[in-house]
């Protein structure tokens, strides 16, 4: 045999080859998932969008003392302090934060600031769908992270001391997890979340 015709004989076979792994896949579950109607299942623990939760009384968690903005290695949380006042009250103690924002472009989604919150005001949720067209949408102030007053769980630390949860570490301990359908309810996103799944890919 001539080396044209082996040449020719290898090239063929090359090409039946490559014809035999696309007929192959023909027959196989195609795994495009058809989103945003079915959505990819995750874990529980998924790192998303954040939250700023409530008690169940309507006051704010976070007391402004700014560690999940020192504790954070993107420099992503800003948080300005302010005083309560008798007459205008936004959470148990003497402090509230009066401007919180978080730039998801520059979070890194590691959970530091979670861990650092000593009352689990602020939680990573399992929302991953933050697409926009513009940066500055990408900037979440409090009005965007804070859950609505009917969302809140918990008692109100007004006659702890130092204004410590009764329920401080449950969030954590509930996202801990390995199962979906408790992981998701560990946040007010998650729940929506849960509850707006028309199909779940496994």
């Amino acid at each position: 045999m001539s080396v044209d015709r082996r040449k020719n004989l290898y090239n063929v076979m090359a090409l039946v080859r490559g014809f035999m792994t696309t007929f192959h896949f023909m027959f196989v579950k195609k795994p495009t998932i058809q989103y945003p109607s079915i959505k990819k299942q995750h874990a529980p623990r998924f790192h998303g969008l954040h939250e700023l939760r409530r008690y169940a009384d309507g006051k704010e968690r976070c007391i402004g003392c700014e560690l999940c903005a020192i504790s954070c290695p993107a420099n992503a949380i800003t948080v300005i302090g302010a005083e309560n006042t008798p007459a205008d009250r936004y959470s148990p103690g003497e402090r509230f934060a009066a401007r919180y924002e978080i730039d998801e472009l520059r979070c890194i989604f590691c959970g530091l600031c979670e861990e650092a919150c000593p009352t689990d005001a602020i939680v990573l949720t399992p929302r991953f769908e933050m697409a926009d067209y513009r940066r500055g949408a990408f900037v979440y102030a409090k009005d965007r992270l804070l859950v609505p007053p009917e969302a809140g769980v918990g008692s109100a630390p007004d006659e702890r001391p130092n204004g410590i949860p009764s329920d401080l570490g449950s969030v954590s301990h509930v996202k801990s997890t390995v199962d979906i359908a408790t992981g998701y309810e560990a946040t007010n996103r998650g729940t929506i979340l849960k509850e707006q799944r028309r199909g779940l890919a496994g």
